[in-house]
């Protein structure tokens, strides 16, 4: 299938269950803002933030995060389907976007999948980094907005005329040149970290 095949994939027979694999991109974003914003509030009226410390857990947290996208893009989304079981798991997650990338609806993975994934980020890192969770949660859960925001754009709309383009280009050749490279969608960064920038013509 030619990857810039219009249309949308069927995953699920249930009418239900394939309603769910569908979201508008508004909502998810809205959802880690108003979270993001709700927990760094949370921190400060509890005493477990002073603004010093938001701002440098918030960034924390929004690092990492970029690397949990890169990680898992690389690694999970693109595992390789050695049995039927991680084929079909990584069609439903990934493989249907790249046989469909312009389907709008399947930009963003269900708010519930995500719900859930964040919560078990969240106890995770409680139990690591303590009453600072409250800033690091905070720019994670930003961070993967900013990701939805971005990969929502550059699959809906033109590339602008300036700095941002780049994203764009990125984005483009893991998708239509090289899949095996270019893994960062909101940031280069960690592509050029781990060898998977893609080569620049001379």
């Amino acid at each position: 299938m030619k990857p810039n095949h219009k249309g949308s994939a069927q995953l699920f027979e249930n009418p239900f269950l394939e309603r769910l694999t569908k979201t508008h991109i508004a909502l998810p974003i809205s959802i880690f803002i108003a979270i993001s914003i709700g927990l760094i509030y949370y921190g400060f009226m509890h005493g477990f933030l002073d603004v010093l410390s938001a701002i440098g857990l918030f960034f924390a947290g929004w690092l990492i995060f970029s690397l949990i996208e890169y990680m898992a893009h690389r690694h999970v989304f693109h595992m390789e389907p050695t049995n039927n079981f991680k084929k079909n798991i990584q069609y439903k997650f990934h493989g249907n976007h790249h046989d469909y990338p312009k389907d709008k609806d399947r930009l963003a993975m269900p708010p519930i999948v995500s719900l859930f994934i964040s919560s078990f980020l969240f106890f995770t890192f409680r139990l690591v980094f303590g009453q600072f969770v409250f800033g690091i949660v905070a720019g994670l859960l930003f961070g993967y907005a900013l990701y939805l925001f971005v990969h929502y754009a550059v699959h809906a709309y033109a590339p602008p005329k300036n700095f941002l383009k780049t994203l764009w280009i990125h984005h483009s050749i893991h998708h239509y040149k090289d899949p095996n490279r270019a893994y960062g969608v909101s940031s280069p960064l960690w592509d050029w970290v781990f060898g998977t920038m893609p080569e620049r013509k001379k």
